[in-house]
């Protein structure tokens, strides 16, 4: 039963990233077909409401899918660079796992973000283009989708060694 949990989080992380991915691409595509200038770097243009609603779904579901490898993962923690030296692979993986979703968390979120405020219906924004940050932010969400359900999966491996007492974290 505990395998068959474990696989079923690992399906929920990946569909809740894919479904963020492709919603930041539906709301660059949604972002694009409204009416706007060109000149050079800048641009005006019309928000799109559409682009605002797809791009708040995948910033939520980017968050949802990140908050859900981090608590049912659990907490891996590596106090010095000896310790993670002297811990097993799945520690070492699930630290490395970790530092990179986190870090692919926070440069998706931003993008989805910032073309998501961009596309909000109290702006009619004129300045320097922010093209392709909502395809940018959804491909994002593809990679973090790798690194969370690999987190999941060594941490609760790591877990599951330090209940065995067969490692050290």
């Amino acid at each position: 039963m505990s395998k068959n949990f474990g696989l079923f989080i690992c399906i929920l992380i990946l569909a809740m990233d894919i479904s963020a991915g492709i919603l930041g691409i539906q709301a660059e595509v949604a972002q694009n077909k409204v009416k706007h200038l060109k000149v050079w770097i800048l641009e005006c243009k019309d928000p799109s409401y559409k682009a605002f609603k797809l791009g708040l779904a995948a910033v939520v579901l980017l968050a949802l899918a990140h908050v859900t490898s981090n608590l049912l993962g659990g907490c891996v923690c590596i106090r010095s660079r000896k310790e993670l030296e002297d811990s097993s692979p799945n520690t070492q993986l699930a630290m490395v796992s970790l530092v990179f979703s986190w870090i692919i968390l926070v440069i998706g979120f931003s993008m989805l973000m910032v073309g998501t405020m961009a596309n909000s219906r109290s702006r009619k924004s004129c300045g320097i283009s922010h093209t392709r940050v909502l395809s940018i932010g959804g491909i994002l969400c593809f990679i973090h989708a790798l690194f969370a359900v690999a987190y999941y999966i060594s941490a609760t491996a790591t877990t599951r060694e330090l209940k065995q007492g067969g490692g050290h974290a």
